[in-house]
């Protein structure tokens, strides 16, 4: 059986992570720093990006470009990766979840370079 390529496992992440924003906005409004302005719509659109960013890297015929929308959703994510320093609980767990979150984008953000470069 053949491994699961990288936009697979990118749709399965971003269509999966979409699904909870759209499903359980709770759980990340919190991240939103509050300068960009109310918080549950910027949750609510960045799944619906998610979602659509999945479709596109499930299709064969707009893999690449998905590969290129995965790219800037990543990036864009990470000033809320940063925020949660701001925001969290200064112990040993939660400090640890923040550090592990922000290095994993690498090679996420590589992964959707690969895509959309058509590797």
């Amino acid at each position: 059986m053949r491994k699961p390529g990288k936009a697979s496992m990118l749709a399965a992440l971003l269509g999966g992570g979409g699904v909870l924003h759209l499903v359980r906005p709770q759980m990340y409004d919190w991240l939103v720093p509050p300068e960009l302005g109310d918080q549950r719509t910027w949750v609510l659109a960045s799944g619906v990006a998610e979602i659509g960013t999945a479709a596109l890297l499930a299709a064969p015929a707009t893999r690449r470009l998905g590969g290129w929308s995965a790219v800037g959703l990543l990036l864009a994510f990470v000033p809320a990766h940063v925020h949660t320093f701001r925001v969290i609980p200064k112990k040993p767990l939660p400090m640890a979840v923040a550090i592990g979150r922000l290095p994993l984008q690498i090679p996420l953000v590589n992964a959707a370079l690969q895509v959309a470069r058509g590797g």
